[in-house]
């Protein structure tokens, strides 16, 4: 089952995408935030044929949600609405960090990072979600 991640931004949005086993996660795009995006993942989770998203969620240094978190929740309960499969959240505490020095280390200058950090984020929010004990249960499906 692919599993769609998404990093919410508050010009761009990123998004990644998970091998067919639930084991990889990628960078697939960078949206930019606009009124259609919850249809703009809708159209992604039916063109990847996605089981479940992974939307992150900001929390402070010390774990705490602010107005972010509780943004983050909302659309994720909106987004949840709109496609029809299950909805998770994910810390995503310095994710952006953890991206921006992957993709220094592999030789991106800041100019190219500026283009694609946020798909990256999203792949390293999902990839936690993935290695972590949710992602790896199985799915409950309705009647289940």
């Amino acid at each position: 089952m692919r599993t769609l991640g998404v990093d919410l931004g508050s010009v761009r949005v990123g998004v990644a995408l998970s091998d067919p086993d639930g084991i990889l996660a990628l960078p697939l795009a960078v949206l930019p935030r606009s009124t259609d995006l919850l249809e703009r993942l809708a159209d992604l989770v039916v063109e990847h044929d996605v089981g479940a998203v992974v939307v992150g969620l900001p929390r402070s240094l010390d774990g705490r949600e602010r107005q972010t978190a509780m943004a983050a929740r909302r659309e994720a309960t909106a987004l949840a609405e709109r496609v029809g499969v299950p909805v998770h959240l994910q810390d995503e505490r310095l994710s952006t960090v953890v991206a921006h020095g992957a993709m220094a280390a592999a030789g991106r200058t800041a100019r190219q990072r500026r283009g694609s950090v946020d798909a990256s984020a999203a792949a390293v929010l999902l990839q936690s979600w993935l290695e972590s004990p949710a992602g790896r249960r199985p799915e409950e499906g309705p009647g289940s």
